[in-house]
């Protein structure tokens, strides 16, 4: 079902004048909101979020009572109170324990809206239900119907946040397999997913891939379409191996993981062809927002590797031109791959997939190499690296409208922008020593300066789940100190260079601090310095962020996160997650 977010119009509700006289400039802020998110907030399939409004003023209990009726009906998952004046706090509030609350409180002199803000801010906190307080910096005019930036960045904040749970909602998490070599991570934990975020756990056995390659259930339209685009577009790489497979070979593993490429999708989304060929339980797909494939070792052991459908699916094209990005974690790292669902519903771009694998210090750089890094990358820099899953957007081949490398919504990516990014990319033979089933690992460099936010999930036995970001930079590095550094790895793998922000203290002491206090062996970076918004959907969330680089001034939570403590910002969240508890308990 849709989901919505609700505009709750909060009024003075003493009739002969009071009421009368802010009727008209209560709707208009109601208005002015619902155009502001409209206008800058989207889901995740491009659409604007559905924005809806209260039928009337809220003076008071019963119109507090229809205004929840009608977003009951609506599937509001957000409620945005709005209001210039003094109102009734308890009689006015959302008292929906399901729905996420803010509360815009007008700045202006001739009326309260300030007053009314902190008293239903006490109110909420008394019932416990954490609220969001947006209030401007600067007086206003009573007649003034402009939103000031520091107001729209809040609500704007808020929405953002309340759409991507919104996205959640009603989903799943689909398992293809196990345990990837002993992973943390790929340890699914039903629970958790179910109470943190709202989402069903469920595993299918790798040999219903199998069962479907082996007996046709995919569309053969779409692989003859996918195989010849694959044939014209995914160039061949460097082959490492001693005993290389044949020409024949290669043809067969293309064959064989365009198909589970296909079969992927189907299991995830299910597809509606599948029940013309008369696969009706097939067709359906398990509702899943995300999903991962463990691969190693049974199956990459005698079949082919799932680098080349991982790196697709989570790439904002295919062969049938731009799409929306499906995430899709390598060796099912869960906690990874909700790291992706993260930062993919905050931007709506691809998310790359990497293991944090090794910090270059300058001085180490400069002993390998000979030179020293310089530019973004003069105090050190980590190499991000996997076997070829990463999306193929991490190339920082598509352009924006400074004509500098980005990672772009998927809407606006171009034939350009995909035919730059695969023309980056070749497809290696994959090593043989790690996967002996062969297939294909992609292969490129992150040759652009991109802000991102690296990002991961991870639990702590007694804690729960816990977030950690790092804001940074890709960096590019002279073409033969890449070369020498990136070959002591592994040559047929795609690398990014990341340069952490670094603040001088804590985990961002210095860059060694950024990959010392790395809570796991894989991270999520998506283009962006989103770190504050992932703040405040961790908030709602009820998962505390243990390490981050976002300045003080803009962490923004729930008002009620104050009384927890207000000098150490990072304590009093941990205190108020544990408190309040996870969201869909």
């Amino acid at each position: 079902m849709e989901y919505a977010i609700g505009i709750r119009p909060v009024i003075d509700g003493r009739q002969g004048g009071i009421r009368e006289g802010l009727e008209e400039q209560t709707m208009q802020m109601a208005r002015t909101a619902k155009k502001l998110i409209e206008d800058n907030v989207r889901r995740s399939d491009g659409q604007p979020v559905k924005v809806v409004i209260a039928d009337t003023t809220i003076g008071g209990g019963k119109e507090s009572a229809m205004c929840e009726d009608k977003f009951s009906a609506l599937n509001v998952v957000a409620t945005l109170t709005v209001t210039p004046c003094w109102c009734y706090g308890t009689e006015t509030m959302d008292l929906n324990p399901h729905t996420l609350k803010a509360v815009w409180g007008f700045n202006g002199t001739e009326r309260p809206g300030a007053v009314y803000l902190a008293a239903v801010m006490a109110a909420y906190a008394q019932r416990g239900l954490p609220a969001f307080a947006i209030y401007g910096r600067d007086v206003q005019d009573m007649d003034d119907t402009t939103v000031p930036e520091d107001v729209q960045d809040k609500i704007l904040r808020f929405a953002r946040c309340a759409a991507a749970v919104g996205e959640l909602k009603n989903k799943s998490y689909l398992n293809i397999g196990g345990v990837s070599m002993g992973i943390a991570g790929s340890n699914a934990d039903a629970m958790m997913l179910q109470r943190y975020f709202g989402l069903r756990t469920e595993w299918i056995d790798m040999t219903e891939v199998l069962r479907r390659i082996k007996l046709g259930i995919y569309d053969k339209e779409q692989y003859d379409i996918a195989r010849a685009w694959v044939k014209a577009n995914c160039p061949i790489g460097l082959d490492i191996n001693a005993v290389p497979h044949t020409a024949e070979q290669y043809e067969q593993d293309w064959d064989f993981i365009v198909k589970m490429t296909l079969i992927c999708l189907d299991l995830m989304h299910g597809n509606p062809k599948l029940l013309e060929m008369g696969y009706k339980e097939e067709s359906n797909g398990r509702n899943a927002i995300a999903a991962g494939f463990q691969g190693q070792r049974q199956w990459t052991d005698w079949l082919p590797n799932g680098d080349f459908t991982e790196a697709i699916l989570n790439s904002t094209f295919d062969w049938n031109g731009k799409k929306e990005p499906t995430v899709f974690a390598t060796e099912n790292d869960c906690l990874n791959g909700m790291a992706m669902l993260v930062g993919n519903l905050l931007t709506h771009r691809a998310v790359g997939f990497a293991d944090v694998r090794t910090y270059w210090s300058p001085e180490a750089v400069k002993r390998v190499t000979g030179k020293a890094p310089a530019g973004k990358a003069k105090d050190g820099f980590i190499h991000l690296i996997n076997s070829g899953a990463a999306a193929l957007d991490a190339t920082g081949q598509a352009k924006g409208k400074d004509g500098k490398g980005e990672m772009k919504q998927w809407w606006d990516m171009t034939d350009k922008d995909i035919s730059a990014c695969l023309a980056a990319t070749d497809w290696c033979p994959a090593n043989l020593g790690y996967f002996r089933g062969g297939g294909f690992s992609s292969h490129f460099k992150t040759d652009a300066e991109m802000p991102v936010t690296m990002i991961r999930i991870n639990i702590v036995n007694g804690l729960g789940p816990v977030i950690q970001l790092a804001e940074g930079y890709t960096v590019t590095l002279p073409d033969d100190m890449h070369r020498i550094l990136d070959e002591r790895t592994d040559k047929t793998w795609p690398t990014t260079w990341f340069a952490p922000n670094i603040t001088g203290k804590g985990a961002f002491t210095d860059v060694y601090s950024v990959m010392a206090n790395w809570g796991a062996n894989h991270g999520a970076f998506v283009y962006g310095h989103i770190g504050k918004d992932v703040l405040t959907l961790a908030s709602m969330l009820r998962i505390p962020v243990n390490m981050h680089n976002v300045a003080d001034g803009d962490v923004y939570r729930p008002h009620c996160w104050t009384a927890f403590g207000t000098d150490d910002l990072q304590g009093a969240d941990y205190r108020a997650c544990s408190n309040y508890g996870p969201l869909f308990k």
